[in-house]
């Protein structure tokens, strides 16, 4: 088996069997070749031989490339997911692999909008587009990620056979885990008007959301309209469109939701990834006490 063929099956293995996202996909692919680029290796064989100082050693060299301690956990991370699957290939105990701990990474809260400029967003990207049915398009994608909470890249993947839409929508998340989320007739008026104003064909199995050639919709797409929306409404750059699935989040908790169904709507594996909203929420209190809390003014 030749380095291309090895690479080739680590990637096959995160797409096929584990079903990674595709930007998992290419990151942990990437992060192997470069492993093997550096350290000439050919085989699973070798890989699995690997040790803790040869792989800590590669990791001091993509710091000194100006990797960041967030890229570099995710390097390590990816890195120990590919010796193992060495391991696994070339017969080895899959236990043994290197063990290394990675940079700490100081979390920040997630940085949700308010209600009216996530509105805002929508209306406007609808406003600044170049034709009618691209600003349809765009304030649907937008409304879907803010009123049902979808990840970009789920709102994305909807396909023909997903309109006209009901009072639920069937989303597959993460690692193919799927889940069902309510669906606002605001959000279901938009995505009909954006059905309505396509120019091209929708069968079943095409792409709901279509780029301005008739391709998929990229994610890039979607995400410069929103930063040209966000400059001409002055708001910072923390406003993308993930920061809409942040404020879908939070703005339920406010409301009172309670964290096991917020933690279904999101599609979260665990309660402690949906819990970090609480903390949002009372930071978005302590805010606005500050801000409207009556005090002295000498």
């Amino acid at each position: 088996m030749t380095k291309a063929d090895c690479l080739q099956a680590w990637h096959d293995h995160l797409s096929l069997a584990q079903r990674r996202s595709d930007h998992t996909v290419r990151a942990y692919s990437k992060a192997a070749e470069r492993l093997m680029a550096r350290g000439e290796f050919e085989t699973f064989e070798q890989v699995a031989a690997l040790t803790a100082a040869e792989l800590r050693s590669h990791l001091a060299s993509r710091r000194s490339d100006g990797l960041s301690n967030a890229s570099t956990a995710r390097e390590l991370s990816a890195l120990k997911s590919f010796v193992s699957f060495a391991k696994a290939q070339a017969g080895h105990d899959v236990t043994q692999a290197p063990r290394l701990r990675g940079p700490r990474i100081k979390k920040g809260l997630p940085r949700p909008v308010s209600p009216d400029d996530a509105m805002g967003l929508a209306e406007t990207v609808d406003a600044m587009a170049m034709e009618d049915w691209v600003g349809a398009r765009d304030r649907a994608v937008l409304l879907l990620l803010y009123g049902a909470g979808l990840r970009i890249a789920e709102a994305l993947s909807l396909t023909g056979s997903d309109v006209p839409l009901g009072e639920t929508l069937t989303v597959t998340g993460k690692g193919g885990k799927q889940r069902t989320v309510p669906i606002l007739p605001l959000v279901r008026d938009a995505i009909a008007e954006y059905c309505t104003l396509n120019p091209w064909p929708l069968g079943p199995r095409d792409p709901l959301f279509r780029g301005v050639k008739g391709g998929a919709l990229s994610q890039g797409v979607v995400q410069k309209a929103t930063a040209r929306a966000r400059k001409a409404l002055g708001l910072p750059d923390t406003a993308t469109p993930h920061a809409l699935r942040h404020s879908f989040a939070t703005h339920l908790l406010g409301a009172g939701a309670d964290l096991r169904s917020l933690q279904e709507l999101l599609g979260h594996a665990s309660l402690g990834s949906t819990q970090i909203y609480t903390k949002v929420d009372a930071a978005s209190l302590l805010d606005t006490y500050r801000n409207a809390h009556p005090r002295d003014r000498d």
